[in-house]
């Protein structure tokens, strides 16, 4: 099927090359604010014409605005559309791991053994993921960050690039860690 990016902006423009990165077909962006090249129109009039049954959706919301993220998250849904997995077939995901709908693995990243992605996850280029980790719905593993082993980080949670993560920690929902910060709470 065709996929949808909602999200037009500089993430959404990331999000189409990985959708064409991963073989797929994109169809065009929605946009509820900004027109431009490729943008469909408002999800509002988008629905409409795109149906469900012949098309998939991506969540191309970025960061900043996690909160927002959600809300289009539960839209897309709400509205029967699929949200697909896409994993940059440069990236390493073990087979014994899981990734949820509208999660996104980009180039170079790896996820070990073990490890549960939720929904709507974000892994950056270089993100190393070990082993037995679980990852919160809704959050970002920024550029070249690690999560060692056994870790469970929440959800809605922003981990900065090249930000380390140690073996055995607990991060609580809506933690934003920093750039190159090291988080060492642990269980």
């Amino acid at each position: 099927m065709k996929v949808l990016v909602y999200g037009s902006r500089m993430f959404g423009q990331v999000i189409r090359c990985l959708v064409e990165d991963c073989g797929r077909e994109f169809a065009g962006f929605i946009d509820d604010v900004h027109e431009g090249e490729g943008v469909l129109g408002p999800f509002s009039s988008v629905r409409l014409t795109h149906s469900p049954s012949e098309y998939v959706c991506v969540n191309a919301v970025g960061y900043s605005d996690l909160a927002a993220r959600r809300t289009v998250t539960a839209r897309i849904q709400d509205a029967g559309y699929t949200m697909p997995v896409l994993v940059h077939p440069r990236a390493y995901v073990s087979a014994a791991s899981s990734v949820g709908p509208g999660s996104f693995v980009m180039a170079g990243a790896l996820v070990d053994c073990r490890v549960a992605l939720a929904d709507n996850v974000v892994v950056w280029p270089g993100v190393c993921v070990s082993h037995d980790c679980s990852i919160g719905a809704n959050t970002f593993l920024s550029p070249n960050c690690t999560v060692c082993g056994d870790c469970r980080v929440g959800s809605d949670c922003f981990v900065g690039a090249g930000a380390v993560i140690v073996s055995h920690a607990d991060v609580l929902d809506r933690t934003h860690i920093k750039a190159l910060e090291r988080y060492v709470t642990r269980r």
